[in-house]
């Protein structure tokens, strides 16, 4: 039986979609005046993390995958520390954080709520969360159908693909639930309603 231990990251080279989700993670967190530390939830390789880090802002991450872990950790010794999501959140070792962020991660989660809750816990008062996962909606959904590629978009044979598929609403009702404000959201990828992914954000409540 084939065992699953992480994504095999062999290098530090971004993901594809890093190219069109950083420039909107770098403007809300500019925007909303974020100076303190951010966590980066499922940081993979800390692509994303060190990308930000050079434009000035102080990430840390997490990452379930040990190899990822030791990549990201080459650029910011420290930094970065393995942690599975399913593991009880009052273990995790930090705090304290000014905005969480989490970029193409929800959807691979069999419990996405577990992302809210270390969200929460870590976040300070009023603290910035940004989530970014494919964009799934009514329009996009119904192109996929009449282009044939609905079985390629919800590929089985895909090791470590997603498993959830969320649209504003799933997310956004998710995001309430579990203790944040919900302050906006926008598509980024592609033609609107169209969109590759989408990008969601609010407050810590409580």
């Amino acid at each position: 039986m084939k065992k699953i231990t992480g994504f095999n990251y062999q290098n530090e080279a971004p993901g594809g979609a890093q190219k069109y989700i950083l420039p909107h993670l770098s403007k809300l967190l500019s925007a909303k005046k974020v100076s303190g530390k951010i966590l980066d939830i499922g940081c993979g390789n800390g692509s994303m993390a060190r990308a930000l880090a050079k434009e000035g802002f102080d990430v840390w991450g997490c990452e379930w995958d040990c190899n990822g872990v030791g990549l990201a950790n080459r650029s910011n010794p420290g930094h970065f520390t393995v942690w599975d999501l399913n593991d009880p959140i009052e273990r995790f070792p930090w705090n304290d954080f000014a905005a969480v962020i989490s970029s193409e991660v929800i959807e691979h989660l069999f419990v996405p709520r577990n992302l809210f809750l270390l969200a929460h816990r870590v976040l300070q008062a009023d603290g910035l969360l940004i989530v970014t996962t494919p964009y799934h909606g009514y329009i996009k959904n119904l192109a996929i159908c009449m282009a044939g590629k609905w079985d390629r978009h919800h590929d089985v044979t895909h090791d470590r693909g997603h498993i959830k598929f969320l649209s504003p609403r799933t997310l956004g009702g998710m995001m309430k639930a579990e203790g944040f404000q919900i302050e906006g959201w926008k598509g980024c990828g592609r033609l609107p309603a169209l969109w590759k992914s989408m990008v969601m954000w609010g407050r810590r409540l409580g």
